[in-house]
């Protein structure tokens, strides 16, 4: 077989047999994959099913995914990077300059710098709904959170520090997240599957994830906390994340977010310098720089550098990002590349983690097949 549009067909092929087993055993119900090289489409699957219960839906290319922590670079970081280049804040900025009250418990120095390279010495994690119903709330409680480390010291991957993107938004402009966005980003990017509270007439586009919240029921029990208000049906469109739903109405810089590939690929080229652009190439060039010299893991500014879940063939320039549905963003400048795998690897189960083997595999099979870039 020749090969075609800078691919191996023969390598690629190698890579969706790789995803078609990994649906045969049980690693998750369905993927959609789309792979650009140089700009060019050069794969674009759907395979498997988006819902198997209480019905089963086929999976579509353009099937609709809730990303979970692909929010954070994709909606969190964004946004963050548009109030920059419209001098609205550095990087260095104090985040207390702007919310006051987060200064207590020692956090007064946390930048923003911090908060985007998860090394702010916030947790990872705390079921703030437990203790807030409402985004104010929700931030009176991070805002009352002692650190565990000091900042800047460690990296420590925070869903708590990345929320603080949202809140911050809030408070300089006045507006949501979700408004900042979608005026500033999604419509001139053109993106028109990508937004947060997704409208009713989606629902039948969106990949279903998990049977209630039964994942982080078992978090709250075990730190011995309570919570009265989970969900128990099979979530299509509603965002699985416990903190984004419960207590910050669906909208948070952490998780919330939902897209399709063929959005998130505009987006991805974005950084490539190729298509329709909201951010200046100095401030690409920047969101992709290691942050994090010396500590335990490189950070760009909500990217991680060089991710692990893109196995071992990828460049080291390569940066990407993960979410617990099961969705991934790779982009190798040094390739051209792109590769987006969004799966629903948590329907109904979220116990189930067989994708941590196969997608470092499937990135190698992908890396693998790309014999030119020009």
């Amino acid at each position: 077989m020749q090969a075609r549009d800078g691919l191996d067909p023969l390598r690629l092929s190698r890579a969706r047999a790789c995803l078609e087993q990994a649906v045969v055993d049980g690693a998750f119900p369905g993927a959609v994959a789309l792979i650009a090289v140089g700009g060019r489409v050069v794969a674009h699957w759907a395979l498997g099913r988006a819902q198997i219960e209480p019905v089963e839906r086929p999976m579509q290319p353009d099937t609709i995914f809730d990303l979970a922590s692909l929010t954070k670079p994709v909606a969190g970081a964004t946004a963050a990077l548009v109030l920059l280049e419209d001098g609205a804040w550095s990087l260095d900025d104090a985040v207390a300059r702007f919310i006051p009250e987060f200064a207590a418990s020692g956090k007064q120095n946390i930048t923003l710098r911090q908060l985007l390279t998860h090394s702010s010495g916030l947790a990872a994690w705390a079921p703030t709904y437990a203790h807030a119903r409402d985004p104010e709330a929700a931030l009176s409680y991070i805002c009352s959170l002692p650190l565990t480390y000091p900042p800047g010291s460690n990296v420590q991957y925070s869903d708590l520090g990345f929320s603080m993107i949202g809140h911050l938004v809030r408070r300089l402009t006045g507006e949501g997240l979700d408004a900042l966005l979608s005026r500033r980003v999604w419509a001139p990017l053109g993106l028109v599957d990508t937004g947060y509270l997704l409208s009713a007439g989606l629902k039948a586009r969106i990949a279903a994830t998990e049977r209630g919240n039964r994942y982080e029921q078992a978090m709250v029990s075990d730190r011995r906390e309570s919570f009265d208000g989970w969900r128990d049906h099979v979530l299509v469109g509603e965002v699985n994340d416990g903190n984004a739903h419960y207590a910050l109405g669906g909208i948070s810089s952490h998780a919330g977010l939902f897209a399709s590939a063929p959005d998130l690929l505009t987006l991805a080229t974005m950084y490539l310098d190729e298509g329709p652009r909201v951010l200046s190439s100095a401030t690409i060039a920047l969101a992709t720089s290691n942050h994090t010299a010396g500590l335990a893991s490189a950070r760009g500014l909500g990217w991680e550098l060089a991710p692990r879940a893109c196995g071992d063939l990828f460049s080291p320039q390569t940066f990407g990002h993960t979410g617990f549905t099961g969705t991934s963003l790779a982009v190798d400048p040094e390739r051209r590349l792109v590769v987006i795998l969004l799966t629903n690897r948590i329907h109904p189960d979220a116990d189930n983690d067989r994708i941590s083997t196969v997608r470092p595999r499937f990135h190698n099979l992908v890396a693998a097949s790309v014999v030119s870039t020009t």
